[in-house]
């Protein structure tokens, strides 16, 4: 970086004002900065296990927190992948140990958009269906939190955005779900 920018890290040290926050899954094919070409200091992300926003998980809650109330962000985006492993393990009914006490969040999105999933005859389209039903439900639990809700009573400019990345080609896909006000 210093050969490309001699004074990449004085700056970088300096600043800490990003207008995002990232929600997005652990896997380490989905790096938020790279896939948004936003550098460093731009982007503040939380990364779990199927981008699951959870109302008792006090780390990603707090995320939430420190980024609206402290950092003022004006954008969460929610970001799920196709191919995701924790998808297909829920839809699948997989038994990996500890981790599917946390995937059943998303075994609770596959169980409310069952009929619609039933209809796709293909395991491949039924997986990639349901990464995207998982991202829409995790932008509802953001709107949902107290932080977002006071953040938007306090007349805050906040939106809320789902999205979801193709590991197989680059490609970033809005899903026409963004949520900027409580009702």
């Amino acid at each position: 970086m210093r050969g490309r920018d001699e004074q990449f890290f004085e700056r970088l040290a300096q600043q800490q004002s990003p207008q995002y926050l990232w929600i997005g899954c652990s896997d380490s094919r989905v790096p938020a900065n790279q896939i948004v070409d936003l550098p460093p200091g731009e982007v503040f992300v939380h990364r779990n296990v199927g981008n699951l926003v959870v109302h008792t998980d006090l780390n990603c809650l707090s995320v939430i927190q420190f980024a609206i109330d402290v950092l003022r962000i004006r954008h969460i985006i929610v970001c799920g992948h196709y191919g995701c492993s924790g998808v297909r393990a829920a839809l699948e009914r997989e038994r990996h140990g500890l981790v599917d006490s946390w995937l059943r969040y998303i075994q609770h999105v596959r169980e409310k958009y069952n009929i619609e999933l039933g209809l796709l005859s293909d395991a491949q389209a039924r997986a990639a269906r349901l990464c995207e039903l998982n991202v829409i439900e995790q932008v509802k639990n953001v709107a949902r939190t107290e932080t977002a809700l006071n953040a938007w009573a306090e007349s805050h400019a906040l939106a809320v955005h789902g999205w979801i990345y193709d590991v197989g080609n680059g490609l970033l896909k809005d899903l026409n779900v963004t949520i900027s006000r409580p009702d």
